[in-house]
């Protein structure tokens, strides 16, 4: 009777074991889906933002039209990787935002009605600030898609995330040219 009770113990022991695990993984797979959906949102709302930054600068930049251009198509790019969810993709195209913005801004230098007008300082800052938050949310997402991989890999997870429905997450990889340091005189030489 003992012997029984002590195997009916260890069952529902490991059972719950189980549990727990399966639930961590949950847990965790759901913070890489949230982190996403932070970066998601970010993305939004600097896709929303940049036609009126372009439109201002219209008003002031006759002659820049391949900058507004370079602009206009690396959101549409940066936009269509967001849809499509293709990550690496995403990277290639926030390298082109980041220099199409960094050019914008380095033209709009030779413009001081432009550098005055409060519209264009307000839809700059606002354009930069978004550009602070999406960094720092691609660096929680690449903390909860790292956790969740090494999770998933981890005996015994491993186990239990190959019986169920969680797949690795893919990492934010960017453009070297993002990671290094922005060579001011190249931006205002132009």
């Amino acid at each position: 009777m003992i012997a029984l009770l002590v195997v009916a113990f260890l069952i529902l022991a490991l059972i719950g074991y189980l549990v727990g695990v399966y639930n961590g993984l949950v847990r965790i797979s759901a913070a890489v889906k949230l982190a996403w959906s932070n970066i998601d949102v970010l993305l939004i709302q600097r896709h929303d933002e940049i036609p009126k930054l372009v439109e201002v600068c219209k008003q002031y930049m006759q002659y820049e039209g391949g900058t507004l251009e370079r602009v206009m198509k690396a959101r549409s790019g940066v936009d269509s990787a967001r849809n499509s969810g293709n990550l690496t993709s995403l990277g290639a195209a926030e390298h082109e935002m980041t220099a199409g913005l960094n050019g914008l801004y380095a033209v709009a230098e030779g413009y001081p009605d432009l550098k005055a007008n409060e519209a264009f300082r307000q839809l700059q800052t606002r354009v930069s600030s978004l550009e602070t938050a999406i960094s720092d949310r691609r660096e929680v997402y690449n903390d909860a898609a790292t956790a969740n991989n090494i999770r998933i890999r981890s005996f015994p997870d491993s186990l239990i995330a190959s019986m169920g429905d969680f797949p690795p997450a893919q990492i934010l990889h960017f453009q070297n040219e993002e990671k290094a340091d922005v060579d001011l005189k190249a931006l205002f030489a132009r």
